[in-house]
């Protein structure tokens, strides 16, 4: 049972990378048929990780009361709706309507699935998991530049996108026997089931924010690679649509490549020595994008910057439980989710704002701050809690 249900957490987290990317890789084309500019990407995510946000502050609640197979069951559906309604929009505005349940659909059942496994299975599981969202991101982008470099519009992307994510809901609604069981289980060996932490009270934990701060440096690297990656390759180096869409998946594909090696390599190396092997490979991505190689190597660049950011964000959710206790994990993970999509708010827009009023050009310019930044907050953390345990 354990197994089966396992797996099914894997399909989850393939729903909630496919439609990640979507909006990125599609956006080149997307804002020629819609006539808008290129920062106007920046919007759409803007109201997507908003709803997110609003969803994952809540998620504690949500989890507590209904649990999480039912929360996952119902946001996945809430996420294959509002995909139907993007691929129904011929104007921008109506692109913004369905961002929001899309949003609100995300947050909830990544804090859930996140805690979930870092609670009940080995380290290794945590990089594979997202290394299965890492698959179902790398996929959206495939399935854009297919539909593009058949002459389709945008539009059967996200409409593919969208019944596979219905396939997903049959899949997880089959499967919510197993979560109750498994919640009885859980249950069970607890002696009683303690209301969840209070946010404000989570936060005044040590240690808590300067974890924020960590994982909104990296949710603002990965979410902008992913919106405006495609952008760059386009405007700065002139790579057609279709063929930039497909040069993002490389991206995503070195996420989910490293995430599953970094899965087999997390017994036997520390998460600390992982994470500072991804931002070294992240720095040296960064600087291929930066300097005028040729195409191939520019590519290159993009998916070591893909296997840099691989063991990053698994190695930081997974410590969760264990710096914070257990029984604040959810409501710390919670506020985890909520200021990476925060990040995703603020630095994608603000990246497409500065790069209309100057150049794409800069794209990895704030690739590298944001990495020095997210070093400097790491080693912080590593130091605090070294101390503490020693």
């Amino acid at each position: 049972m354990t197994t089966a249900l396992l797996l099914v957490i894997y399909l989850a987290f393939v729903s909630l990378g496919l439609p990640d990317t979507m909006l990125g890789a599609g956006w080149p084309a997307m804002r020629s048929d819609l006539g808008v500019g290129l920062d106007m990407a920046g919007a759409v995510s803007l109201v997507i990780s908003l709803g997110t946000m609003v969803s994952s502050l809540l998620s504690s609640r949500l989890l507590h009361r209904f649990g999480t197979g039912k929360v996952a069951f119902f946001s996945v559906l809430l996420t294959a709706l509002s995909l139907l309604g993007f691929s129904c929009s011929h104007r921008f505005f109506w692109l913004l309507l369905p961002a929001v349940p899309l949003g609100l659909g995300a947050g909830a059942v990544d804090a859930g699935l996140n805690n979930f496994v870092a609670l009940h299975y080995k380290p290794c599981h945590m990089n594979f998991l997202h290394c299965f969202w890492g698959l179902g991101a790398m996929s959206g982008p495939v399935i854009m530049s297919f539909w593009l470099a058949q002459g389709e519009s945008w539009r059967m992307g996200y409409r593919t996108v969208a019944f596979l994510q219905f396939g997903l809901v049959l899949i997880l609604g089959v499967s919510l026997p197993l979560w109750k069981r498994q919640e009885i289980v859980v249950q069970s060996s607890e002696k009683e089931r303690e209301k969840p932490m209070g946010n404000l009270f989570a936060l005044k934990l040590p240690g808590v924010r300067t974890s924020l701060i960590a994982l909104f440096c990296y949710c603002s690297l990965e979410i902008s690679t992913g919106l405006w990656a495609s952008s760059f390759l386009a405007e700065q180096r002139g790579v057609p649509a279709e063929d930039a869409a497909l040069c993002t998946s490389l991206f995503y594909g070195g996420i989910a490549a490293g995430r599953f090696l970094s899965g087999l390599l997390s017994e036997k190396l520390s998460g600390r020595l992982l994470t500072r092997i991804g931002q070294g490979l992240c720095g040296v991505g960064a600087v291929f994008l930066l300097l005028p190689f040729p195409l191939p190597v520019t590519v290159t660049g993009l998916t070591l910057f893909g296997l840099g950011c691989a063991p990053l964000y698994p190695a930081m959710l997974r410590e969760t439980p264990v710096r914070f206790g257990r029984s604040a994990s959810q409501t710390v993970m919670g506020l985890q989710m909520a200021i990476q999509y925060f990040g995703s708010t603020v630095m994608p827009p603000l990246l497409g704002f500065l790069a209309v009023r100057t150049s794409i050009s800069i794209f990895p310019w704030f690739l590298l701050l944001t990495i020095g930044l997210m070093t400097v907050f790491c080693e912080r953390l590593n130091t605090f809690f070294s101390g503490k345990n020693s």
